[in-house]
């Protein structure tokens, strides 16, 4: 972390884009340290979850009902396990890693102490959290190609679409994080809201199969509008005005979990 430079003995705020920076390699230096703990989450996990789901259940499915909607199993299921990989990404570098930065080392205190300001703080994290959804998302696009599970070329676009779908579940869990007085709230997260979704939001099963009542849940959840755009990018055969609508909502989960994340931090660090 630089030194604090002053002016009049006050200190002198960096330069946003200055300010990023600094924070940003913080945050990779510290992974760079620690990133061999999160090669089972990032790589093994996806990949023996696709055996699993998409290979051994797909096999099942495919025999009993010919796949879903005409497409073989493993290829409806693939292209969705790009976003809900993003999520679970996201979830673990915006939980503990950020409440952790609060409560046991303050380093979100020294950081202020420093020309940093919020707005560095919590959007320089965000950057890096956001690339490592860029590259769970690569990882897992790969691996899929590689077991033939993917449509076609425009299957890349699950890469920038899991990266925008980790970012909407990343914003407002910062500010989720910011506001918590205890790590116990992190278990009703898991259990109540990461698990649901993964399961209901469209990644495994049509939602129109969901009871009636329950669809415009899973439809207001950013994990579905990502199950969509991956799967479409993937399939094709979308209306493309659905899929702005859908890019439209992942852009606006970003944007108010930014806001949210950045008065969580605000009420949290400025007395």
């Amino acid at each position: 972390m630089q030194a604090v430079t002053e002016v009049k003995g006050e200190p002198r705020s960096l330069p946003f884009g200055e300010g990023l920076r600094v924070v940003a390699e913080y945050h990779w230096r510290v992974y760079a340290r620690t990133w061999r703990g999160s090669i089972f989450s990032r790589f093994l996990s996806p990949l023996l979850f696709l055996l699993a789901m998409g290979v051994a259940l797909g096999s099942l499915v495919d025999g009993a009902a010919g796949g879903i909607d005409g497409v073989p199993y493993l290829m409806y299921v693939a292209p969705a396990m790009v976003a809900v990989q993003a999520m679970m990404v996201a979830v673990g570098e915006s939980t503990y890693p950020v409440y952790g930065l609060f409560k046991w080392n303050r380093m979100y205190h020294s950081m202020l102490a420093t020309p940093l300001r919020i707005r560095d703080i919590v959007l320089g994290q965000l950057l890096v959290v956001g690339f490592h959804g860029f590259v769970a998302s690569t990882v897992f696009v790969a691996i899929c190609a590689a077991f033939g599970a993917l449509g076609s070329w425009w299957a890349l676009l699950c890469i920038p679409i899991g990266t925008l779908t980790c970012l909407a579940f990343a914003a407002p869990i910062f500010g989720f994080s910011a506001r918590l007085k205890s790590d116990n709230g992190f278990n009703v997260l898991y259990r109540l809201v990461v698990t649901p979704l993964m399961l209901f939001s469209g990644a495994f099963f049509p939602v129109a199969q969901l009871p009636t009542w329950f669809q415009p849940i899973a439809w207001a959840t950013p994990l579905w509008h990502g199950v969509e755009l991956s799967r479409a990018a993937s399939l094709g055969g979308s209306d493309s005005g659905i899929l702005w609508l859908h890019l439209l909502v992942l852009i606006a989960f970003v944007a108010g979990g930014v806001w949210f994340a950045l008065t969580g931090f605000k009420k949290r660090l400025i007395v």
